[in-house]
């Protein structure tokens, strides 16, 4: 038996039988706060936007006048395809290398520390949120969650190929401790609290 085999065996000898509960996580949801203005300040403090819209209408005018139309703009949704271009899901992730905005929406979101979960059926591409120079998600008020305990009992076991949880935009504090936004990825990013 080899020392790897015989140090987990006595391992499995020595479990204890005591068998407990987890804890009820539930009671870290209970507080009551506002969800949705919870998941703004908490984007606003680490370098996002957040802005409520009820239409597609709204977001429409809001990229009209926030962002250069003739730079490169692309989304996965056809209502946004006055100012951005559809169906680049197929092209080579590299040829994404000048996309100055992309358009993406979320699943939903978790107010404790404003993170959107987006998997590959929505992204378009998986190279697509770390690419472009800024990042804009959509997402329902209504699928805003307290938690990331209650996003992953969301997710549970469902398979994806990629997903993620994107919060703020890329940032790190490793230069002389001092924030930089847009270190290594989007250099800024805008979500759209869909009505």
């Amino acid at each position: 038996m080899s020392s790897k085999a015989e140090i987990l065996q006595k391992i499995r000898q020595n479990q204890p039988n005591i068998i407990t509960d987890l804890p009820d996580l539930t009671l870290l949801s209970s507080e009551d706060y506002n969800v949705l203005d919870t998941y703004k300040t908490v984007l606003k403090n680490i370098g996002g936007e957040s802005v409520e819209v009820v239409s597609y209408q709204e977001i429409l005018n809001f990229i009209r006048n926030n962002y250069a139309l003739d730079r490169r703009i692309i989304t996965t949704i056809p209502e946004l395809s006055e100012v951005a271009l559809l169906n680049w899901e197929n092209d080579d992730p590299h040829t994404l290398q000048n996309v100055e905005l992309a358009v993406i929406k979320a699943h939903f979101g978790v107010a404790e520390n404003s993170a959107l979960w987006v998997t590959d059926a929505i992204l378009g591409q998986r190279v697509t949120p770390f690419i472009a120079q800024y990042l804009a998600i959509i997402v329902k008020k209504s699928d805003i969650l307290a938690t990331m305990h209650q996003a992953y009992e969301k997710i549970g076991n469902l398979e994806y190929g990629f997903a993620t949880f994107i919060a703020g935009p890329s940032k790190t504090a490793d230069i002389e401790q001092s924030l930089v936004l847009g270190a290594h990825g989007a250099r800024g990013l805008i979500v759209f609290l869909l009505d």
